[in-house]
């Protein structure tokens, strides 16, 4: 069996719980972001340590064999047939892309309380998350979302697949401009990363929103896809859009509607939507909010436009990477300015973050620093540029944020 580029990072988050029987391990992401090669490796792991073959029990439900699978008592059935007849020690099961079937939840509950399996699913929208069962298993199970590749994962994958050296500033514009699809990094030829990434859009419209909710009007569907994908890391007022597509696109659209557009593209994670939070009140605001692609190869993929616009970009990067690290991640408001991000994580800890291609402009240094000297408090602050050397100022750390990428660190 080929071998498989390990993605340490989530490994690690997975491992603790690989023989935990009373928890479901559940790996979410979009759709190609890599989870059936994750879960594939954890397996891979189990082989190495000297699980028995048949107590490695793997069935994806979007291959052949499987894809009749629809309801509980067919899932039940077809993992009843794979399991080994020693039933000695633990069975390890694997089901991938589960929200196929529909009521899952009492199948994969009944294995886990049997308490003699370890039970791994994968979904590719949030959805997997929002049956009353799942919410009943609060405690039950872990989750762990998988993002497509990091920039260091980016490399390590060049790497692997034996592909020549180059400088690394070069590696890190393509990955801008292409993203993370694991797939996609196998392609040399730029039109056919473009397509490939196309492609997995169109599956994801067809496999993780229309088979959810009957779309009425696709053409329309289009058109709020493709302005809030062309708009990513820009401040979102449902109204603005509405009146948008009304004068600009003759398209008139309720905001209800919109809204819940907008919310089907972050339930099938082509979006991630970030929330404003004050930094004075330590409260969530309403109105306003970011969205962020959860791979920048969806924006180039939709446009002829090759131009990079560095800064939603690396906003966008920069926020999906905190996301990865597993940092709950906000814009942040002080007073009248504003902050890129605010990270956090268990605990109330807080870390200040802005973000910006340079500060060589002494008026953009300025402003990248403004909203710092309003913090009251003695948590850390961050400058993320992509200045070849970074000095910081009043307490406030700049870091070269395409070398901090490279490395795989963590803000601190």
């Amino acid at each position: 069996m080929a071998k498989r580029y390990r993605r340490e990072r989530y490994l690690k988050k997975i491992r603790p719980f690989v023989d935990d029987t009373g928890l479901i391990k559940v790996v979410t992401g979009i759709r190609r972001c890599g989870k059936s090669c994750l879960m594939e490796t954890v397996a891979e792991e189990l082989r190495e340590r000297g699980v028995a073959e048949d107590h490695i029990v793997y069935l994806d439900l979007e291959k052949r064999g499987f894809r009749s699978v629809r309801t509980p008592d067919q899932l039940e059935a077809v993992i009843e047939s794979a399991l080994p007849e020693d039933a000695d020690s633990i069975t390890y099961l694997f089901i991938d892309e589960v929200q196929r079937v529909e009521g899952y939840e009492e199948v994969v509950n009944a294995y886990r309380a049997d308490g003699s399996f370890s039970v791994f699913i994968t979904g590719s929208n949030s959805y997997l998350l929002s049956g009353e069962l799942m919410t009943n298993l609060t405690g039950r199970y872990v989750e762990v979302e998988l993002f497509t590749l990091s920039f260091e994962e980016y490399l390590g994958m060049r790497e692997f697949l034996g592909k020549p050296p180059e400088p690394v500033a070069q590696s890190f514009r393509s990955w801008l401009r292409f993203g993370g699809f694991p797939k996609a990094a196998e392609y040399d030829d730029e039109a056919a990363k473009a397509r490939y990434i196309q492609d997995v859009v169109e599956q994801i419209i067809q496999k993780d929103i229309r088979s959810r909710r009957r779309i009425r009007n696709r053409n329309t569907f289009e058109r709020v896809m493709t302005y809030v994908i062309n708009n990513f890391g820009a401040p979102t007022n449902l109204t603005g859009i509405a009146d948008y597509l009304r004068n600009a696109q003759g398209l008139a659209i309720k905001r209800e509607t919109l809204a819940s557009y907008i919310d089907l593209l972050v339930a099938a994670k082509v979006l991630y939507r970030c929330p404003r939070f004050d930094v004075k009140s330590r409260r969530s605001l309403q109105g306003g909010e970011k969205y962020y692609l959860a791979d920048t190869g969806i924006y180039y993929a939709r446009n002829v436009d090759a131009t990079l616009n560095y800064g939603p970009l690396l906003e966008n990067v920069t926020y999906t990477y905190m996301r990865s690290l597993d940092y709950d991640v906000s814009v942040g408001t002080v007073g009248k300015l504003e902050l890129d991000f605010i990270a956090r994580r268990p605990g109330d800890s807080y870390a200040y973050v802005q973000v910006s291609m340079s500060v060589a402009d002494p008026a953009v240094e300025e402003r990248e620093y403004r909203p710092f000297r309003s913090v009251r408090d003695s948590w850390p602050c961050y400058l993320l540029t992509l200045d070849p050397l970074p000095e910081g100022r009043n307490g406030v750390r700049h870091i070269n944020l395409m070398e901090m990428m490279a490395q795989g660190d963590d803000l601190g």
